[in-house]
């Protein structure tokens, strides 16, 4: 076994993270696709009090990145929706390891709702026939006291989509326009349902792939019923050598890496990065807490008066280092872009931290679409 320290677990994992160095994964729509590939998911979230999650954890990586560029690859079938941890974009390519999870809920395990079979073959058929439609088309079909309803029919779609019958065409505004599965996967793509070795295998990789260094609990989070398929994987993947156990300094439970991983020596970047709080980097707060040493939890879900830190904060991330958050409002309207909150550690207030994180603020705010920052309390002015 490979013993290394924290700092080192966390060069590895920023790398593979594509947040040691500008542009890790490629520019443009090219770059996002690399990042979605290489990070095996991006989490798609409904919140808009900045750009929404998926399109800011792109931007993150890629600062050419536009909101269009994701919308052309899910039109061109390069990507998908589907769950991951939760909602998310995927590569095309892992198409096949979305099928185990819509194999469960179409054996009859409804995703939030009981099925309503009659109903969801009355959506289905109307697909069929029209051609995509967003949930919004079946408003006019609406009849009082009948067993046809808007919200039932909204229900239908979605559970069609978790079982794999409908996928997302394309999105109108942040609406789904629904489509048949067989006319949204090109034919090149594999539809053949991996065994549960396959599947285990896949999940090792793509998390050692994407976080660098990955423990047991990384590989099956919210994988139901495979823990001991993936634990037979991972014994059998370290025996053969493909991938390598280590113990991080100050923590009892094995982690795991690839060689490749070990012996990349570059280090964190030199440079100020604003996260989402859905970013692939700190969704696991438990992880986060162990290699990072910081905690983090976003307090949009509390009521107001439990808040301590704000609505909505965004991770600042400087030099490898998470040094605090800042609770903003983007508001389009009068294109200003407000500071409500900052909260920083106080060690790392220096005149090149202020600078950096002033620089990394106004890139930010312009891939918002406004013009100026406004900082809500004095004392939080970088100036």
């Amino acid at each position: 076994m490979v013993r290394i320290t924290k700092e080192q677990a966390r060069s590895i994992i920023l790398h593979a993270q594509g947040l040691s160095k500008p542009q890790a994964f490629g520019r443009g729509a090219a770059g996002a696709l690399n990042t979605i590939r290489h990070l095996g998911y991006v989490q798609l979230d409904t919140l808009a009090v900045v750009a929404r999650a998926h399109h800011h954890t792109l931007w993150t990586r890629n600062n050419s990145y536009s909101e269009k560029h994701l919308d052309q690859l899910l039109v061109k079938g390069k990507v998908f929706e589907y769950w991951s941890h939760a909602a998310s974009y995927l590569p095309m390519e892992d198409f096949r390891f979305s099928l185990p999870r819509k194999a469960h809920h179409l054996a009859g395990h409804a995703h939030w709702f009981r099925q309503n079979k009659k109903l969801m073959k009355y959506v289905l058929d109307r697909i069929r026939e029209e051609g995509p439609l967003q949930s919004k088309d079946f408003e006019t079909d609406r009849k009082r006291g009948s067993w046809f309803d808007w919200k039932p029919a909204k229900i239908a779609l979605e559970q069609l989509f978790m079982e794999g019958s409908l996928m997302v065409k394309s999105r109108k505004g942040f609406q789904k326009v629904y489509e048949l599965t067989e006319r949204v996967v090109p034919d090149m793509v594999d539809h053949s349902q991996p065994t549960n070795d396959e599947y285990a295998e896949y999940l090792v990789k793509f998390n050692l792939r994407a976080l660098g260094i990955a423990s047991l609990k990384d590989f099956t989070h919210l994988r139901r019923g495979m823990q001991s398929v993936v634990m037979r994987a991972v014994k059998r993947m370290v025996k053969s050598g493909e991938i390598l156990e280590v113990q991080i300094d100050g923590l009892k439970e094995p982690w795991y890496t690839t060689s490749q991983s070990l012996k990349q020596k570059s280090s964190a970047h030199q440079g100020t990065f604003i996260l989402n709080p859905f970013d692939n980097l700190v969704i696991r707060r438990e992880r986060l807490m162990k290699i990072f040493d910081w905690e983090y939890n976003l307090e949009c879900y509390l009521p107001e008066h439990k808040r301590k830190f704000g609505y909505f904060c965004l991770p600042v991330l400087h030099n490898g280092n998470f040094v605090g958050m800042f609770d903003p409002k983007a508001d389009r309207a009068t294109r200003k872009f407000h500071v409500k909150k900052l909260h920083l550690k106080s060690e790392w207030m220096s005149d090149e931290f202020k600078e950096s994180l002033s620089e990394a603020l106004n890139a930010f705010v312009k891939f918002n679409n406004c013009d100026q920052v406004v900082f809500d309390r004095r004392k939080d002015r970088l100036t």
